[in-house]
């Protein structure tokens, strides 16, 4: 975590004035894709601080404590150096945001002992970036974190997280996604055309899938955290309703 947060410092935040610590309040940026994603990275952070502890032979419970110590600690350094920044400041809605991903990922492990319901992610192209490249990123690359008009988020819940006798089928499940486009600003403007998106898919947790060999298993853990393209049925605020036969 020291690592990466001095190396974060030196990549991105150096390149920017710094000045006292403060705060400031975002809440109604980019329809909440940002706070969307600080609850995908709180959870996942939490589950690999698990698996790491898991993997050198630590209790679950216990392991599940130290993942999400880990998601916290780590992400409030990044709030901290957010907060010294002139560019930002330091966020509560983040903060609330990484509290939410993490605590879903405790709430499960100490009521089930398992992961029920998981946090995924998507993206895929949007026109949005060419004509704010410098926000929303020059390539597909940096458009996958910074351009959030390209991004959705989703809750997926298995077949198999539903019951205890074990199945061919227990991989199979529901998504519930959200998204957001038409951003080329963090606050909405008169007639920008922004829209909110609630989508229905199909996905596969890829944890369920029975393999034998536990780097399989290992790799199948680490790639769950990506929601993989399927049909689906997207809800928009702005009246439409629209069915994908593939959506990423």
């Amino acid at each position: 975590m020291a690592g990466s947060l001095i190396g974060l410092n030196e990549a991105w935040y150096a390149q920017y004035d710094r000045g006292r610590f403060h705060g400031f309040n975002d809440g109604s940026e980019w329809l909440q894709m940002d706070k969307a994603g600080h609850i995908f990275s709180s959870y996942w952070i939490g589950r690999w601080g698990q698996g790491l502890m898991r993997s050198a032979g630590v209790p679950q419970r216990q392991a599940a404590w130290v993942g999400t110590g880990t998601s916290l600690v780590f992400l409030t350094g990044v709030e901290v150096l957010d907060g010294f920044s002139t560019g930002w400041g330091f966020s509560g809605w983040d903060m609330v945001a990484n509290a939410t991903g993490a605590g879903l990922f405790l709430g499960q492990e100490l009521a089930w002992g398992q992961q029920r319901i998981k946090v995924k992610y998507s993206a895929q192209p949007s026109p949005y970036a060419a004509l704010r490249p410098d926000v929303l990123g020059t390539s597909f690359a940096e458009q996958v974190l910074k351009d959030y008009n390209a991004q959705t988020i989703w809750l997926t819940l298995s077949y198999g997280a539903l019951r205890e006798r074990r199945s061919s089928w227990d991989w199979i499940g529901l998504a519930l996604g959200h998204g957001g486009d038409g951003m080329l600003t963090a606050e909405p403007g008169p007639g920008d055309g922004r829209y909110r998106q609630v989508l229905l898919s199909l996905d596969a947790d890829l944890e369920r899938i029975p393999v034998r060999g536990k780097g399989w298993r290992t790799v199948l853990f680490l790639l769950n955290c990506i929601k993989l393209p399927s049909p689906a049925i997207e809800w928009r605020s702005d009246g439409r309703v629209m069915v994908h036969g593939l959506y990423f």
